[in-house]
């Protein structure tokens, strides 16, 4: 088709067609996985699970892709159902508007996906979708912290365990060594030194939606579009090399 003419020019016929026939699956659809959800979209990935509990909220403009005036009030996964449908027609998207929790995970990882994507900001919820996919051997890619960086630069790829400066990256791994998992999960994180704490939240925000009732509320944390844009398509970058070249780039 000739709206991949240059990612099939670029990737060859062969590895092209391994997008084609993947699936992956992101959990998460807000600043980070919104993008990730995009730029696998444009890719030609033939195989979307798109799993959020949220909805759209004016507060979500400044950073997420999905946000725009005309979404406002709309279930996450619905309105990149939509979008997706206007950038690749044949790709199947499957949309999930679940919690994340132990309890879905049966739901959210079967079938298995080729590739998930992990992009919850909570940590509870997180770890526990990381050492699940672990659990099962699916090959996982995850979102460390975005917020409160403004510099590019800083932003690194690799393994969790050796992933550095990053508050939540450091919570996951203590969290993630106590189940026994020692490493194997590609991430993405930011070494930019931030000032934060997740001893608790001084500003919460809660989600307006049917599952706003489930996990802790969260801290408000100031971010810009750039930074958290870049976490999510750097993320989409590294499932497609891996995907077509069975290799991970590292830092």
């Amino acid at each position: 088709m000739e709206r991949f003419s240059r990612t099939r020019c670029f990737l060859g016929e062969e590895k092209f067609t391994l997008l084609q026939k993947a699936m992956v699956t992101i959990v998460g659809l807000g600043a980070v996985g919104g993008y990730a959800a995009e730029g696998l979209a444009r890719a030609g990935i033939g195989h979307l699970r798109l799993v959020d509990f949220d909805t759209i909220q004016p507060s979500n403009i400044n950073r997420q892709i999905l946000a725009l005036e005309s979404t406002i009030g709309q279930a996450k996964v619905e309105a990149a159902r939509e979008r997706i449908s206007h950038i690749n027609p044949e790709c199947h998207v499957e949309a999930m508007q679940i919690f994340a929790a132990e309890e879905t995970l049966d739901t959210i990882l079967f079938p298995r996906p080729d590739i998930l994507i992990d992009a919850i900001d909570s940590l509870n919820p997180k770890v526990q979708l990381l050492a699940g996919a672990h659990q099962r051997g699916i090959t996982t890619f995850s979102s460390m912290g975005a917020a409160l960086r403004s510099d590019p630069s800083k932003i690194k790829t690799g393994d969790i365990m050796t992933s550095n400066h990053c508050p939540l990256a450091k919570h996951v791994r203590n969290r993630l060594r106590r189940l026994g998992i020692e490493g194997g999960i590609h991430c993405i994180y930011s070494t930019e030194r931030v000032n934060f704490s997740y001893q608790g939240p001084e500003k919460t925000e809660t989600a307006a939606s049917p599952y706003e009732n489930r996990g802790r509320k969260r801290n408000v944390l100031g971010s810009l579009p750039t930074i958290t844009g870049i976490f999510g398509l750097t993320l989409a970058n590294e499932v497609i090399l891996h995907l077509t070249e069975d290799s991970v780039t590292n830092p």
